[in-house]
């Protein structure tokens, strides 16, 4: 009997503070007069850390004892108020649980939200610019020499090409790895371009004459001017504080 009187009660509190909601100290007022701002909460269970705690008819020390949790207790949460859980006890009891002894069950950790990836922002399909189309021819002759196909200009190769440009001279840097956007092979990707074969030549020079020079005299960057799985190239050419122009040719074979 005493069980399902005490049960009633902290039921009919319940009710109350849910209903009324009317903020009152919670150390100066009786049970019966237990009205306050109710909350509900996204703890759904407590574990307790007391050796003993007192689980009260309201949350507060001056409200009567309804019942006991033992440290290790995971105990089912209705809700919160005032630094104080509205608990479940294992006889069915409700009753407020002080906060200080009862914590989060599991404690939660939040989970750090990863950092996008930066989205690249193309360029717009560049037209073929006079340097451009004297950069192909260069590379074509040499490819004729070597008995390669000549090399075709692929518009969104192009505008990757002229962004790696672009963002080699803004963030100050000359590498195959963009800060920006990771390595070659990322941009690829998120261009949208597709391919079997890939590669990629930088120069910093004066000119588009002194730059394939360059080129040539490096056997790695030779090696992609002539190799014979490339069909496709875009080239981009960006003025360059630091070397006067940057080049970036970028090759793909389908």
């Amino acid at each position: 009997m005493k069980r399902i009187i005490s049960l009633f009660v902290i039921t009919f509190m319940f009710i109350s503070i849910m209903m009324l909601g009317v903020p009152v100290c919670a150390e100066n007022v009786t049970d019966d007069e237990l009205q306050s701002v109710f909350q509900t909460t996204s703890v759904t269970k407590v574990i307790i850390t007391a050796s003993a705690l007192n689980v009260r008819s309201g949350p507060g020390t001056s409200h009567m004892v309804v019942g006991v949790a033992y440290k290790g207790q995971i105990l089912k949460v209705m809700g919160e108020a005032w630094g104080w859980y509205l608990v479940y006890l294992p006889d069915y009891t409700i009753g407020f649980a002080s906060s200080k002894y009862a914590q989060p069950y599991p404690q939660v950790t939040p989970t750090p939200v990863p950092t996008p990836a930066p989205t690249p922002t193309p360029v717009p399909s560049p037209s073929v610019t006079s340097e451009m189309q004297s950069m192909l021819n260069l590379i074509n002759g040499e490819r004729a020499k070597a008995g390669a196909a000549a090399l075709k200009f692929d518009s969104k190769l192009n505008s990757m090409a002229l962004t790696k440009a672009k963002d080699m001279v803004t963030k100050n840097y000359f590498s195959h790895t963009s800060p920006t956007y990771g390595t070659p092979f990322d941009m690829m990707k998120q261009f949208g371009i597709t391919y079997r074969y890939a590669g990629e030549n930088l120069a910093g020079n004066s000119s588009v004459d002194a730059a394939h020079t360059a080129l040539m005299n490096s056997p790695g960057h030779r090696d992609n001017i002539l190799n014979v799985n490339y069909t496709y190239i875009g080239i981009g050419i960006q003025p360059s504080p630091t070397y006067g122009k940057i080049f970036v040719q970028n090759f793909i074979g389908r």
